[in-house]
């Protein structure tokens, strides 16, 4: 009897080079074909939560799930002064502003000296700020991180959810949704 190991298959050479060539071609396929990065959200089409938040800043008022069930479409944005990219999107929530947009906003773990400094640096285009103190009705919203906004219609219902911060490009689709939701 001889010690020597059986001999390999002959195809079992070219097995690393199947393998890698595999890996590659699913790469390619990768790149070209990128996955879905679009959240849906499981609340579009339903009634905004039930909520009633207390004013984020003193003199101005809270905010309550029933303003936005006034008839008239509303944006309901959720920020923090903390948030780069809620900077970003200042601009573009001001243009929505003048152009007769109501905004209102949802101040997420936040402290007031901060939100003051956030508005007087970057404006203040909210008709309502409520404080969410805790994020629960962030976690009602399904709100994954700051900035989100939401159109919501007439009857307080979400229309749309806009994940990330609202860039020049973004503005005639809120618009458009805006205009969708008060017909």
């Amino acid at each position: 009897m001889s010690d020597l190991p059986a001999k390999a298959p002959r195809w079992a050479i070219w097995l690393p080079l199947a393998l890698f060539l595999g890996f590659v071609a699913l790469v390619i396929v990768g790149l070209y074909r990128p996955a879905d990065r679009n959240v849906a959200s499981a609340l579009v089409g339903k009634s905004m939560p039930q909520f009633d938040l207390p004013a984020a800043l003193p003199g101005r008022p809270g905010l309550d799930s029933k303003v936005l069930a006034n008839g008239k479409p509303h944006l309901v944005n959720v920020f923090a002064s903390w948030c780069i990219p809620c900077r970003v999107e200042a601009p573009q929530l001001g243009a929505l502003a003048k152009a007769g947009v109501p905004i209102e906003g949802i101040s997420v773990r936040d402290t007031t000296e901060n939100l003051q400094g956030f508005l007087q640096t970057n404006g203040d285009p909210f008709q309502r700020i409520g404080a969410d103190d805790d994020g629960k009705v962030q976690l009602a919203l399904g709100s994954s991180g700051v900035p989100e906004t939401y159109v919501v219609d007439g009857k307080g219902t979400i229309v749309y959810q806009h994940i990330g911060e609202i860039r020049p490009e973004h503005l005639g689709l809120l618009l458009e949704k805006l205009k969708e939701a008060g017909q």
